[in-house]
């Protein structure tokens, strides 16, 4: 495929994933984590900042917010420790309805799957293993080891490169706003996903379109829709 081809083909050829309240409704749990750790060093946060100040954004500004007089080095220990306080509850975490059955199909339909998400390895690791579905994802791009990772849309475009499509070639699906700024970033077709999120907040904040999970209509007609054509979406 060249990549003229690439930039204009409408054909959808790929569908990109992330990972926390889009696969499965994790916040919850990382929420519970973080207030535990925070509560041992006399400090507090509520449900509303961590949905706006925390959720989705790269592990080092959640560390810088948190605490802007620490190291980088202590901003890491302190997500390391929360992030394995969450694996420890997380064992029983099961996968966002109709998700399962939404990716198998688009397999089946051809199209290839990645994943995309500031998440670390070992939490990469150890959700896939425990929702069952870590064979479906032919890329695994991890924000956290890059230089820029979401809301900028370099974890995107990179999986774009890796499968070698442009932007009109595949469909993101996120559930946070600074996930939703990086697929956009990336010029890409972005349908939110309202686990934390209200589908107002994500359509207003620039989704294609945006919904409860993926037993709704609108993202089930995805695959009867011209054979994923884009002008479709």
């Amino acid at each position: 495929m060249t990549e003229t081809t690439a930039s204009t083909s409408t054909q959808i050829e790929a569908l990109l994933f992330d990972l926390d309240d889009t696969l499965a409704h994790t916040d919850p749990l990382h929420l519970v984590a973080m207030r535990a750790l925070l509560e041992d060093e006399g400090l507090a946060i509520d449900e509303e900042t961590f949905v706006t100040r925390v959720s989705g954004q790269p592990n080092d500004a959640v560390g810088r917010y948190l605490f802007p007089d620490r190291t980088a080095e202590e901003h890491r220990d302190f997500i390391d420790r929360k992030e394995a306080r969450f694996r420890a509850m997380a064992g029983d975490l099961t996968p966002l309805a109709g998700v399962v059955a939404f990716i198998d199909r688009a397999r089946v339909d051809g199209l290839r799957i990645a994943l995309v998400t500031n998440a670390s390895r070992k939490n990469v690791a150890f959700m896939l293993e425990t929702l069952g579905i870590a064979d479906r994802f032919e890329i695994r791009i991890y924000g956290d080891e890059l230089e820029r990772g979401k809301p900028d849309p370099l974890p995107y475009r990179l999986a774009l490169e890796a499968f070698g499509l442009g932007p009109s070639q595949a469909i993101a699906f996120e559930d946070s706003l600074p996930g939703l700024a990086a697929a956009k970033g990336a010029g890409l077709v972005c349908v939110g996903i309202a686990t934390s999120r209200s589908v107002e907040d994500l359509t207003a904040a620039g989704a294609d379109f945006a919904v409860a999970d993926f037993t709704d209509a609108s993202v089930v007609a995805l695959h009867d829709r011209q054979n994923w054509n884009r002008a479709a979406v």
